[in-house]
């Protein structure tokens, strides 16, 4: 395939907003295949068991057998605009900068399945796949071997002209297109993202534990989030930018030319007791088009009770004191966190939460909660 053939390519890829193209075979490095093998092994995966179930980390291991016939990959970039606010209140949470938009998930499977359309009058028609961020496939490493970005030392890939912000995506296909040259590693001796992270999560260069992430605990758990981890999350209410914001390579990154993923008003700093007055409808109806969604209303209140606990504002107690009577006993337990924080230097909150254990009305659910946990 020429090279003429192959900017085409990326012209079309960026009309669809893939700023970032580049070309690989599906294989992958033994190394990349070894740091798998062990980050599974460690279960590292936390409660995402999908994660170290075999038949996929096999498939991560192998792309080649994601399509049958397949010679070439290509991989996407598609970028959003890193966080822009100065200051935030101990009335807001953060959330992080790529769920402030419409669900990336399905935006982007949109636009790929649109850039396959154009490729088969391009290319003639060919067997093709798409992927974002759903299918067992080893993204970073396709990414690196194809020249797109590398690997930083927090787990994501870096490229110098975006930085990491931007999504990776994959399209499969049988056509033969010839690859780029695999990226080469520019962290250098920067470990800034290390320290950066709020609980330790980025174990050692290029691994991160996710059982400790702030992402992972913000939205792919469901359970009640360590105690000893609730007051690194601060006001961090769904996501983690902390790791990329500290990167060099991220101070200079440029703005995707159009920001599809811009925020949502409903997004952007939200005011805490809003979303915690939230039910079932109010939140299927508010993130009936977000990411967020895919919390549930449980986790999205469990992290909104942490940050109200975190925030010191005695403002948050007769909110926190409502939700006692949620039918969610995730919300219930950290709600009763959080007043216990806000009530460390406050008689008048320490003597409503002794009025809450004496009083017969609220036994069922404090002695509930205290099954769980030790809160109170």
């Amino acid at each position: 395939m020429t090279q003429q053939t192959k900017d085409k390519i990326r012209e079309l890829a960026k009309q669809h907003g893939f700023e970032l193209c580049a070309f690989t075979r599906p294989h992958i490095n033994s190394i990349d295949q070894e740091a798998l093998d062990r980050w599974v092994d460690a279960k590292m995966f936390g409660e995402m068991d999908y994660m170290g179930e075999k038949v996929r980390t096999m498939r991560r291991k192998q792309p080649a057998t994601m399509l049958d016939g397949i010679q070439s990959v290509i991989s996407l970039g598609f970028p959003y605009a890193a966080p822009d606010y100065e200051k935030v209140t101990p009335q807001q949470g953060i959330i992080a900068s790529y769920a402030r938009g419409d669900d990336y998930h399905e935006l982007m499977k949109k636009k790929l399945k649109a850039l396959a359309r154009d490729l088969d009058v391009l290319l003639g028609e060919h067997g093709q796949r798409v992927y974002v961020d759903t299918a067992p496939v080893l993204e970073h490493a396709l990414a690196a071997k194809g020249g797109l970005a590398w690997q930083g030392k927090h787990s994501l890939s870096i490229n110098r002209d975006y930085g990491s912000w931007f999504f990776l995506a994959e399209l499969f296909t049988t056509a033969d297109i010839k690859p780029d040259t695999e990226a080469t590693l520019h962290c250098g001796t920067c470990t800034d993202c290390m320290p950066a992270c709020p609980t330790g999560a980025i174990v050692s260069p290029y691994v991160v534990d996710a059982r400790l992430c702030i992402s992972y605990l913000t939205i792919e758990f469901n359970g009640f989030i360590p105690e000893n981890l609730r007051k690194p999350m601060g006001d961090r209410i769904f996501g983690c930018d902390d790791c990329q914001t500290i990167c060099p390579w991220n101070q200079k990154a440029k703005k995707p030319e159009i920001d599809y993923l811009k925020p949502r008003e409903d997004t952007f700093l939200p005011n805490l007791a809003m979303l915690l007055r939230l039910d079932d409808d109010d939140f299927r109806q508010m993130f009936r088009k977000s990411a967020i969604k895919r919390s549930k209303r449980a986790g999205l209140l469990r992290n909104v009770c942490i940050a109200m606990g975190n925030s010191g504002d005695m403002i948050f107690v007769p909110q926190l004191l409502d939700v006692l009577h949620d039918n969610e006993p995730l919300i219930r337990g950290h709600a009763v966190w959080a007043l216990a924080q806000l009530a460390a230097d406050d008689a008048d909150v320490q003597q409503q939460i002794q009025l809450l254990k004496d009083n017969e009305q609220h036994k069922n659910v404090l002695a509930e909660i205290a099954s769980f946990e030790r809160v109170i």
